[in-house]
C-alpha cells in the first residue's frame, strides 16, 4: 500500500532540549492515525516540521514524495492549534478566502456544514465562542479535497458535547483516499475512528501499531492505555 507520509529518522532539538527523537514512521492511504501523548510530548513539533513551518531537523520527510513546504502543501489542509482564520471576517467571507486560496476547496459542502451548525452566514467570526470559532475551522479544513488531512488538537477547544459533532465532521468529509493525522490527548472521544495509534513521549514513539492489534495484545482500550503510560508524564 502507498504511504503518503514517509518520515526516516526524524530529530530536532530547540537548544539543549530533545524535542523529537530518530523518528520513523510511514502512513498508508485511507487512514485515520492518531498521534497521542501528553503536552509536551513532541506532537506539535512533529505537526510543525510536516507543514513545512520548523527548518534545521535531521533525518527526512516526504508528503506525496515532496519535501515539506510549498511544494507539499497542495498536498495538506491543516487545522493548526490555534484559530487561523482572520476574526474580523465573517463566515461567508471566510469560505470566500478560502475557495480563492485553495484551488480544491468545495464551498458547497462548507456552506452545508455551517449551515448544519446553524451560523448564519453573515455572523463575524470574532464573534462566536472559541468552541465554534473551532468548528468553523474544521468545515474550512475538512472542505478540502486533500491527500492529508493534519489536524493539530482538534477536540481540545471545545467542551464534551461538542466532541462528538467535530468527531462526526472528520468522518464524514475526508476522501476513502484521504488520511488523516491528528494530535490529540483527549483519547475516549477520538478512540473509535482511529485505525492507527502512535504514542509518542518526550519526543520518541514508544507505540505504533493498528489500533484493534494494540487493544488486543494489551486487553485493554487505548484510552486505558494511554493513561497507564503517561501516568506520571505530565
Amino acid at each position: 500500500m502507498e504511504n503518503i507520509l514517509e518520515i526516516t529518522g526524524l530529530s530536532h532539538s530547540y537548544g539543549k532540549n530533545l524535542a523529537l527523537g530518530n523518528i520513523s514512521l510511514g502512513l498508508p492511504k485511507g487512514k485515520i492515525v492518531g498521534v497521542l501523548g501528553p503536552n509536551g510530548s513532541g506532537k506539535t513539533t512533529l505537526i510543525k516540521i510536516i507543514m513545512g513551518l520548523i527548518n534545521g531537523y535531521d533525518g527526512q520527510v516526504r508528503i506525496a514524495g515532496e519535501v515539506p513546504g510549498i511544494q507539499a502543501n497542495p498536498h495538506i489542509s491543516y487545522l493548526p492549534d490555534r484559530n487561523h482564520i482572520p476574526s474580523w471576517l465573517t463566515t461567508s467571507q471566510a469560505i470566500n478566502l478560502f475557495g480563492d486560496f485553495y484551488p480544491d476547496f468545495d464551498q458547497a459542502r462548507a456552506n452545508d456544514m455551517l449551515e448544519r451548525m446553524k451560523i448564519p452566514p453573515n455572523t463575524k467570526i470574532k464573534t462566536l465562542s472559541r468552541g465554534t470559532q473551532e468548528k468553523v475551522q474544521l468545515a474550512m479544513v475538512m472542505s478540502r479535497r486533500a491527500c492529508l488531512y493534519v489536524l493539530d488538537e482538534p477536540l481540545g477547544a471545545v467542551d464534551p458535547a461538542s466532541r462528538e459533532f467535530i468527531v462526526n465532521t472528520i468522518l464524514k468529509n475526508y476522501p476513502e483516499d484521504g488520511t488523516i493525522l491528528l494530535s490529540t490527548h483527549i483519547i475516549s472521544d477520538i478512540e473509535p475512528v482511529l485505525d492507527i495509534a502512535i504514542f509518542l513521549r518526550e519526543g520518541e514513539i514508544v507505540l505504533m501499531d493498528d489500533a484493534d492489534k494494540i487493544r488486543e495484545e494489551h486487553g485493554k482500550s487505548l484510552d486505558g492505555l494511554f493513561r497507564e503510560v503517561f501516568r506520571n508524564a505530565d
